[in-house]
C-alpha cells in the first residue's frame, strides 16, 4: 500500500483484497440472497458453481454438494446464505453455507427432483417400514420446546398413557440452521437414547416454513435411523419427503401421540370387558363339564349296576349248569359209578374182566366188589 497524497492510496492487488475481505467480513459477515438459478455445475461430486441473477445483476456463488438440500435445475428460484468473499484469484463470490427453494414453484419443483432420485434408491419402499412399539417405553421428541407442537404431543401423551418417558432434542424447525440441527438431533436420538421410537414434528406451515422436511440429509438421516420414526409435520395437503422415509407418518402433533399410545381408560375397559368374556365362558365351560361328570357318573353307576346284575345272572346260570352236570344229581337219580382197581371210571364191561375187582359208587356208598360173571347186553 502506498499512500499517493494525503487523500488518496494506491494499493497493490494483494493488499486491496486483504483489506477488502476484512471490511465485507466485518460489514457483512453473512448474507441471504435470493435470485434465479443460473450456470448450475458441479465439479468432482464435490463443489459446486452457480450464479444468481434478477433483472439488473448477478453474483457468482461457490460452495459444496454438502450444502445442498436436494437435486436443483436452473431456472429455480432459490434462497442463499453464504459469506461473501474477494478470492485472490478467482474473484468475488458467495461462498454458500445453506441453500433452499423459494416460491411454491421451485419448493415443489425441487421436492420432486429429490423425491425421484430418493425413490429410484429404494428409500420410500414399504417393506423397509417397521412396527411402531405400542405403548412405546421412552420416546425421543424433536421439535421446539417453543412450539404448540411440542405442548399438543406432550398434553395428548400424558392424557393418554401418562408416565412414558419423553426425551426432548430442542431444534429449529425451519431456517438455515434447522436441517442441521435436526440431523445432528437424529443422530444423537440414535448414538445416546434407549427410546424406542423417534418422533420428528412441527405443526404445519407455508411450503417454504416446511421446505426444511424436504431436504436431503434431513431424509436420508430420518431413513437411516436404527430407532423406528413418526413424522407428523401437521400439513394435510402436501407430504413431505421425510414423512415418505419415516416407518409411521402422522397427520399432525396430536396425531402422532394417538398413533404412539393408546389411550390407557379405553385398554382398561377393554381388559375389563375381556375380562368379563373370559369370566363368563370360564363359567360356562365349567358348567358344561360338571354336567358332563355329573352325567359320567350316572352312566358309569347305571353301567356298573347292570355289569353287577348281569355278573350275577351268568354266576346264577353257571351254578346251575354245574348243579345240572354234578354226578351227585346222577347218582341221586338211582345211578352209580365204577372204578376199576386204578380208581379209573369204568364207562362199559369190555374194561372189567372176571375175577377183578372194582368199586361201585352209589349216592350214600361205596362198595367193593368181584367180577364173577359178565354177559354182553344184546
Amino acid at each position: 500500500m502506498t499512500l499517493l497524497n494525503d487523500t488518496e492510496i494506491i494499493w497493490s492487488v494483494s493488499d486491496f483484497v486483504a483489506v477488502f475481505n476484512q471490511t465485507i467480513e466485518f460489514a457483512y459477515p453473512s448474507v441471504t440472497i435470493i435470485g434465479e438459478l443460473i450456470n448450475f455445475k458441479t465439479s468432482k461430486n464435490k463443489w459446486i458453481y452457480f450464479d444468481l441473477k434478477d433483472e439488473q445483476a448477478s453474483i457468482r456463488f461457490f460452495g459444496t454438494v454438502y450444502s445442498l438440500p436436494g437435486p436443483l435445475e436452473g431456472g429455480m428460484m432459490v434462497q442463499v446464505y453464504g459469506n461473501p468473499r474477494l478470492h485472490p484469484q478467482f474473484g468475488f463470490s458467495i461462498t454458500v453455507r445453506a441453500i433452499q427453494a423459494v416460491g411454491e414453484g421451485s419448493i415443489k419443483k425441487a421436492a420432486q427432483l429429490l423425491e425421484a432420485k430418493l425413490k429410484s434408491e429404494g428409500l420410500f419402499e414399504l417393506d423397509r417400514k417397521r412396527t411402531i412399539p405400542y405403548p412405546p417405553n421412552k420416546i425421543a421428541l424433536i421439535c421446539s420446546s417453543e412450539s404448540a407442537a411440542y405442548h399438543d404431543f406432550i398434553k395428548i401423551i400424558n392424557n393418554r398413557w401418562k408416565g412414558i418417558a419423553i426425551e426432548l432434542y430442542d431444534v429449529q424447525v425451519q431456517g438455515e440452521d434447522a436441517p442441521f440441527q435436526i440431523v445432528r438431533a437424529l443422530e444423537q436420538a440414535n448414538a445416546e437414547s434407549n427410546a424406542e421410537v423417534i418422533v420428528l414434528t412441527r405443526g404445519g406451515g407455508s411450503q417454504e416454513d416446511l421446505s426444511v422436511f424436504s431436504n436431503e440429509v434431513v431424509v436420508r438421516s430420518v431413513a437411516a435411523s436404527r430407532i423406528p420414526t413418526v413424522v407428523a409435520i401437521g400439513h394435510e395437503i402436501d407430504i413431505c419427503l421425510a414423512e415418505m422415509a419415516s416407518d409411521k407418518r402422522a397427520s399432525t402433533p396430536s396425531n402422532a401421540a394417538e398413533i404412539i399410545v393408546p389411550d390407557k381408560i379405553s385398554v382398561q375397559q377393554d381388559l375389563q370387558a375381556t375380562k368379563l368374556l373370559i369370566n363368563h365362558q370360564l363359567d360356562r365351560v365349567l358348567q358344561l363339564q360338571r354336567q358332563f361328570l355329573t352325567d359320567s357318573i350316572e352312566r358309569l353307576n347305571s353301567l356298573t349296576l347292570n355289569l353287577i346284575r348281569n355278573t350275577r345272572e351268568e354266576i346264577k346260570s353257571i351254578n346251575y349248569l354245574i348243579g345240572a352236570l354234578s354226578p351227585n344229581v346222577i347218582l341221586n337219580k338211582g345211578y352209580a359209578l365204577v372204578f376199576d382197581e386204578n380208581k379209573n371210571i369204568v364207562n362199559c364191561g369190555e374194561r372189567l374182566d372176571v375175577g377183578q375187582n372194582a368199586t361201585i359208587k352209589f349216592i350214600d356208598y361205596m362198595v367193593d366188589v368181584k367180577v364173577i360173571r359178565k354177559n354182553k347186553v344184546e
